[in-house]
């Protein structure tokens, strides 16, 4: 089957401190909190915010199909700068989707600037599937980060 790539730039003016958003990224409790489209939910979480350390996820989509995201931290520069190799898995962990997600972030006012570069890439249907809804499902990610960017919680 023939490789399909997709590509999502997006910035975004978060209503929250630089260190806040780049612990929103780095913290498991976080993640556990906010990545995901709208109405997912995550169920099981680790995060080792260093090069080489553990990223990895179970997403849980409203219909009750989960979706595994496994990788690794590339870069972590604290608090302006993360590189995340990841790729999607079926359920019994046979890669679908490879992805790299660049994260910058820039004080900006009283607020942080986002920028989000995710590359994703595969050859299955199922691939084609998810990167056909790549720009919507991280636009709602990002929506739910600043939601928990914002909050007063730890």
């Amino acid at each position: 089957m023939k490789r399909r790539e997709y590509t999502v730039s997006v910035t975004r003016l978060l209503p929250a401190a630089r260190e806040r958003v780049f612990a929103c990224w780095t913290s498991a409790e976080h993640l556990a909190h906010w990545f995901g489209p709208k109405g997912f939910t995550v169920h099981s979480v680790q995060a080792d915010a260093r090069p080489g350390g553990v990223f990895s996820l179970v997403m849980r989509a409203p219909g009750g199909t989960d979706y595994r995201v496994r990788g690794s931290f590339r870069e972590v520069v604290p608090p302006e700068r993360l590189v995340i190799d990841c790729c999607a898995e079926d359920e019994r962990g046979v890669e679908q989707l490879e992805e790299v997600i660049r994260v910058s972030l820039a004080v900006e006012g009283k607020g942080t600037r986002l920028t989000l570069e995710a590359v994703a890439g595969g050859t299955s249907a199922k691939a084609a599937q998810m990167l056909a809804g790549m720009e919507q499902g991280w636009s709602e990610t990002l929506d739910r980060l600043g939601d928990r960017a914002k909050e007063k919680n730890p």
